[in-house]
């Protein structure tokens, strides 16, 4: 914020007390982010951070609650497909359960996907809770949100082609028909004009 100061003057101490009240006044917010491995759900995080922070950080000074962050990360199901010997090759039945070995290599991966999103969120007086689920992630996350009562949801745009979105949907479209919130949807920076011409050129 600028202040221009006039051949009057400008009463700073009204000023202070303007936005003091101002800040009081700001609603916090309980915002949720969808996070995964992509890169597209990291920047969706960075951006939410770094453009909601007025809404979701604390302010001690002010002795005021602040928001929360609640980052959620869906496990999709893990279906094992068993085939009963002596039937036909088309019989067969799906159960659940995960392999010792994929449990603790998914563990590891969502205990590194949780470290990195917390160091972004860290600095930023930001109060941030984890949450873990399992099933489909699009389906999920709508339920999350729907049980926690969030504000407001923000999920990263993969990108999908046309002819994959026809087919397979995407998150994003999923939970902006089906959320019982208003959503956000953070597409990535497009490529610069330079990075583009250069993969155009060597392409060629």
């Amino acid at each position: 914020m600028e202040t221009y100061v006039d051949a009057i003057g400008v009463d700073t101490e009204a000023t202070t007390t303007t936005e003091t009240t101002a800040k009081q006044n700001k609603k916090k917010l309980k915002v949720m982010v969808a996070m995964d491995e992509s890169k597209n759900s990291f920047y969706a995080l960075e951006w939410a951070v770094e453009h909601l922070r007025d809404v979701i950080s604390a302010e001690p000074e002010t002795d005021q609650a602040g928001g929360l962050l609640t980052l959620v990360h869906v496990h999709p199901t893990y279906l094992q497909y068993i085939y009963p010997s002596g039937g036909t090759a088309s019989a067969m039945y799906a159960i659940d359960s995960v392999p010792e070995s994929m449990k603790k290599a998914r563990e590891e991966s969502t205990t590194k996907l949780f470290t990195r999103s917390l160091e972004i969120c860290r600095g930023k007086l930001v109060k941030t809770e984890t949450m873990i689920l399992e099933g489909d992630p699009k389906e999920m996350i709508c339920q999350a949100v729907e049980q926690t009562h969030v504000d407001l949801l923000v999920v990263g745009s993969r990108g999908l082609g046309m002819i994959k979105r026809a087919f397979l949907g995407s998150v994003s479209d999923y939970c902006a028909q089906h959320a019982k919130c208003p959503i956000l949807i953070v597409r990535p920076p497009r490529e610069t004009s330079t990075s583009s011409s250069t993969k155009e050129h060597k392409s060629k």
